[in-house]
């Protein structure tokens, strides 16, 4: 899973429809075209930006959800929170010093 997470996020135009989903969660296909050419001047087709989503979403990264007619693209941060905290582990190496800590500053 986390291989997929890497390599969604390897494509500039995956990591700009990121972002554009955390500035504005539940966008449809065409909202995220649109943001795509108006803030960042990628002209790319709908089918090429649908495409990019699916491998988000393969990913885990995005979730879909149909509503009548519309499909909305929400940002899902979980698969994030896993690599990260796979590597980031408490600390408890740490060895105690011996001087207090309004002291430490001053050397």
């Amino acid at each position: 899973m986390a291989e997929d997470v890497f390599k969604a996020l390897a494509d500039s135009t995956r990591r700009r429809i990121l972002d554009e989903l955390v500035e504005r969660d539940g966008q449809t296909l065409f909202e995220i075209c649109t943001r795509l050419v108006t803030k960042h001047g990628l002209g790319l087709s709908r089918q090429a930006i649908s495409q990019h989503l699916a491998v988000l979403e393969s990913a885990g990264l995005v979730r879909s959800r149909r509503q009548g007619r519309y499909k909305f693209h929400d940002l899902n941060t979980k698969p994030l929170e896993r690599i990260i905290t796979r590597w980031l582990k408490p600390d408890t190496t740490e060895e105690p010093h011996e001087d207090p800590p309004h002291q430490r500053l001053r050397r």
